[in-house]
């Protein structure tokens, strides 16, 4: 009740705003219309995130089904509370670079190739430097993180076992995030598409299913764990390699059509 009350309070207010005077861009009933030719690319930009928000479902049910498998209620609730911890910091990352995007994509839409390559840069930086510090945050104490969300004291020292395992790669899924964030600022839906798809159905839902069976019986729920680690390591390697080969020749491209314009 709670949630639902303070969305649509949320959805009042910000419909009041757009519709009120302090508003430069107002919300009209001739504007209210579909545009294809506007939509089309928004829709396109629009898919990467929708997968990757998405595609949570399927993957907390691999992650519940293989857990509850091999390790029981005990490991279910290590994993729901591993996810809520990691959650958080996912969420900072999304911040931030969402926050990149408007610059990234507006100087590039402007054709100021040096302020998109120093905002990328910048990006790239302070993603990977804000996953460091969640990373040594809750490897030094995932007891304190743990206890947010559990009191049981058999549970909280599972997850916190569990957490250290799960978040094994954490310091460098900045990179990830902020590469695949800034193609989708500078349009490259497909190339965003794609990396949102390896990560979690190409490389991490597989994982979660093959991993277990190449441990003994008592290591299958390490198995599990472990998948999430492996998954992050191979999609950040993926994508850092990609857009240092794919980001120059975008740049030359738009220097290039700037030139002939």
């Amino acid at each position: 009740l709670a949630t639902v009350l303070s969305q649509a309070v949320s959805a009042i207010w910000v419909i009041v705003f757009l519709c009120g005077s302090r508003t430069k861009i107002r919300l009209s009933r001739r504007d209210l219309r579909l545009d294809w030719a506007c939509l089309a690319p928004v829709l396109a930009l629009g898919v990467s995130p929708f997968v990757m928000q998405s595609s949570e479902s399927l993957l907390n049910i691999a992650f519940n089904v293989s857990l509850q498998r091999y390790g029981g209620d005990l490991a279910v609730g290590a994993m729901t509370i591993a996810s809520s911890v990691t959650q958080i910091g996912w969420m900072l990352l999304q911040g931030l670079t969402q926050g990149a995007q408007p610059i990234i994509g507006f100087n590039y839409g402007a054709g100021n190739t040096g302020r998109v390559k120093q905002t990328v840069k910048l990006t790239v930086i302070f993603c990977f430097a804000l996953s460091v510090v969640i990373w040594l945050l809750l490897r030094l104490f995932p007891a304190v993180f743990v206890g947010m969300f559990c009191r049981d004291a058999a549970l909280a020292d599972y997850a916190a076992r569990a957490l250290r395992v799960y978040t094994a790669t954490l310091f460098i899924i900045g990179i990830q995030t902020a590469c695949q964030q800034c193609f989708l600022a500078l349009g490259q839906a497909k190339i965003s598409l794609f990396l949102a798809v390896l990560r979690k159905f190409i490389l991490l839902i597989p994982l979660i299913l093959i991993l277990p069976h190449f441990f003994g019986a008592a290591d299958k729920v390490f198995a599990v764990f472990l998948a999430e680690p492996v998954a992050d390591f191979l999609a950040t390697t993926i994508t850092g390699v990609t857009f240092a080969t794919a980001f120059p020749r975008i740049m030359q491209r738009r220097s290039q059509a700037l030139q002939r314009n």
